[in-house]
């Protein structure tokens, strides 16, 4: 008797609420109406610039119909021929020198111990706040022709003139973009670096590797990727740099973005200057695509 009341109650018992089904929103916006303020302000203030950038490099000046003509005066030009092979060896020789100089700088703060190490590693960051022609203007005052280089120089051998007159040649820009860019391979470096696991670096010690076999086959191998992601950023930024050539006085050095402000500035030759412009940010989207791809690689 016990035990039936006890199963009766059982399966008589109170059971579990059922959740009630949750209300429908019928007024909910559609994602696509949240979308159309950031795509709007992108299109007013980049798109459409850039359309009209390109629409004028195929309208010649005469304001005829479009036409190709602009793109084959410009290319035939020795002037664009000569800014692009020095734009392009520009880049590429400041990319280098930033890989080898911020490799050997990151090694140093990161596995070599000194005082102030921290605080250097904090003023890579402030650094990259900087603006390229304040650097150029510190060279300037450093190695300038009445800077304190040249006037160390007459002073103490009382020559007329110093030696120091490179800040005005591809050699100065080089030196001045290579100091700038720097700090943008060393941060993702650093960023490796304090990722890499130390006692790979102490087995590889005490297995008998010196100091430049442990950076070679087990630092180098894991700052590839970052090396690679700063790398192609610096290579973008150099292609689009205007200050550093422009402060430092290098009038024989004529880059894109020079061209693209000679162009459009000094000789009012707006289709050329639209077209050299097209030139430019087609190389320029291309190697950041590139970038993008490193990064994601390298997890930056």
């Amino acid at each position: 008797m016990t035990a039936t009341a006890t199963t009766t109650a059982t399966t008589t018992g109170p059971t579990a609420p059922v959740p009630a089904p949750a209300p429908t929103r019928s007024g909910t916006v559609p994602a696509w109406v949240w979308a159309l303020p950031p795509v709007a302000v992108l299109a007013l203030a980049f798109l459409y610039p850039l359309a009209l950038v390109v629409q004028q490099s195929v309208t010649p000046d005469d304001g005829g119909t479009l036409s190709l003509d602009p793109y084959a005066d410009v290319f035939a030009s020795e002037v664009f021929r000569d800014a692009l092979t020095t734009t392009v060896w520009l880049a590429v020789g400041s990319t280098v020198g930033c890989l080898v100089l911020g490799f050997v700088l990151a090694l140093v703060i990161a596995f070599v111990p000194f005082p102030g190490g921290k605080a250097v590693a904090r003023f890579v960051d402030v650094f990259l706040s900087f603006p390229s022609f304040l650097i150029t203007l510190a060279l300037l005052f450093i190695y300038g022709s009445v800077g304190m280089a040249n006037g160390l120089w007459t002073d103490v051998t009382g020559a007329a003139d110093g030696p120091f007159h490179f800040l005005t040649t591809p050699w100065g820009v080089l030196l001045a973009e290579i100091t700038y860019f720097t700090p943008f391979v060393m941060r993702p470096l650093l960023a490796a670096f304090s990722q890499l696991d130390t006692g790979q670096l102490e087995v590889a010690s005490s297995l008998g590797a010196g100091p430049l076999r442990v950076i070679r086959q087990v630092i180098l191998p894991e700052a590839l990727p970052a090396l690679a992601a700063g790398g192609s950023l610096v290579l973008v930024m150099c292609l689009n740099e205007f200050g550093i050539v422009l402060f430092t006085g290098a009038k024989d050095v004529t880059t894109l973005p020079m061209l693209v402000y000679s162009k459009a500035i000094l000789e009012s030759d707006y289709p050329a200057a639209c077209v050299v412009a097209v030139v430019n940010i087609a190389i320029s989207v291309g190697l950041y695509s590139l970038y993008r791809v490193v990064s994601r690689r390298a997890g930056a």
